[in-house]
């Protein structure tokens, strides 16, 4: 139904089933024409060309994403190359001459978990860590945890990378960390951006909503995002000179000024190609009528059909008993499944890429994603019949 919006990359791709969109989701068409577009730009104006650039690409872009975010707030939202910068700056808002107080999981993104696990082994932070299973209580001991104890900073996936598993309600989720806690709220929603339907107006003065244009939003790397609070009033000490934009005209003194939108969270000049291949996806999804309720119908459909195919099978390789799952209604574009062992994981892997069938694995969770561009009349996992774990 879908994939005559991809066939560069199913070209790219031919004879291999990729199972490996959560990861690095294939791009639409339109983002090859909105690379040129960006060059010719350059071409044309060279460093004129940030006035269309920030008057017109940017605010288009920041409309395109509060639309499917459900903020009403497009001008909290800033720009970043990767999240890891975004976590940075909101690291930076705190003290570093005492150890800052962070609640988190133990199923964060490296971009996330490397940084405060090295910040931890300088006595910078203290980390009061929360494991996500047992899956099914996990939002009570997580805010049980935000209540004990006071904290500078909460951060917690909406999809956590490892499993899949999604939170059950955000909105409930964040009111009631906001209830016990005056900590800053940050949620990854990295593996959740245009895979689940989003409605982020009841919570967007509360929370920072970070994620980017690599996974589901189909716009491949260079392009993050953070939505903001507005009337936050923190004051990065990691920061640049894009930080300064709305505070331009304002009287000088003796702070360091910062723009009273998102942007009091910008760093500095990017490779803004990625900016236009993202605002070309959400235009495409938008003429096409394809929302994110409409995406996660079809992939949970195109799920139903993988499990189906793999449970009639005579193989022992993934059975049903290693599915990492809490709720199918209410969980991420991927399947992850648990091995014995980081070497089963690795081994099966490799096994399929042989057979050409592409996945990923971390530790030992071997995931399987979906996307618009796969269909499931074409799913073949006969291989698996064949597969003999090594001793």
């Amino acid at each position: 139904m879908y994939q005559h919006l991809y066939q560069h990359f199913l070209q790219g791709h031919s004879g291999k089933q990729h199972f490996v969109s959560h990861s690095h989701h294939f791009w639409p068409d339109v983002t090859r024409q909105a690379m040129l577009d960006y060059w010719d730009l350059s071409a044309r104006h060279s460093d004129e060309k940030w006035q269309q650039v920030f008057g017109q690409v940017l605010p288009q872009t920041q409309q395109l994403l509060a639309e499917q975010l459900g903020s009403q707030q497009p001008q909290q939202l800033v720009f970043a190359p990767n999240t890891h910068e975004l976590v940075m700056r909101l690291l930076s808002c705190f003290d570093w001459r005492q150890p800052i107080r962070i609640l988190t999981t133990d199923s964060e993104f490296y971009s996330f978990q490397r940084q405060v696990s090295r910040m931890q082994e300088a006595a910078l932070v203290e980390l009061t860590v929360v494991p996500t299973e047992p899956f099914a209580d996990f939002e009570q001991r997580f805010a049980a945890a935000a209540a004990a104890q006071p904290f500078e900073l909460i951060f917690c996936s909406q999809v956590f990378f490892n499993s899949g598993v999604a939170l059950c309600d955000l909105t409930a989720f964040v009111q009631q960390l906001a209830a016990v806690s005056d900590a800053m709220i940050a949620i990854d929603g990295y593996h959740a951006f245009m895979a689940l339907p989003l409605a982020l107006a009841p919570i967007e003065d509360r929370i920072f909503y970070l994620a980017g244009s690599y996974k589901y939003a189909q716009a491949g790397e260079g392009c993050c995002f953070m939505l903001c609070p507005k009337g936050n009033h923190y004051r990065p000490i990691y920061t640049g000179w894009f930080a300064e934009f709305g505070a331009l005209t304002e009287a000088r003194s003796t702070e360091v000024p910062y723009s009273p939108d998102g942007f009091r969270f910008a760093g500095a000049t990017m490779d803004f190609s990625a900016l236009f291949r993202l605002r070309a996806v959400l235009q495409l999804l938008q003429r096409e009528r394809i929302d994110v309720l409409q995406i996660h119908r079809y992939v949970q459909q195109l799920q139903q059909h993988f499990l189906q195919q793999l449970s009639q099978l005579p193989q022992q390789a993934l059975r049903q008993e290693q599915l990492l799952l809490r709720d199918v209604k209410q969980h991420g574009h991927f399947l992850t499944f648990a091995l014995p062992t980081a070497e089963d994981a690795a081994a099966l892997a490799e096994f399929l890429k042989q057979n050409h069938i592409l996945t990923d694995f971390r530790g030992n969770r071997l995931r399987f994603g979906f996307a618009l561009y796969q269909c499931a009349e074409q799913f073949d996992l006969g291989c698996l019949t064949q597969y003999r774990p090594k001793d």
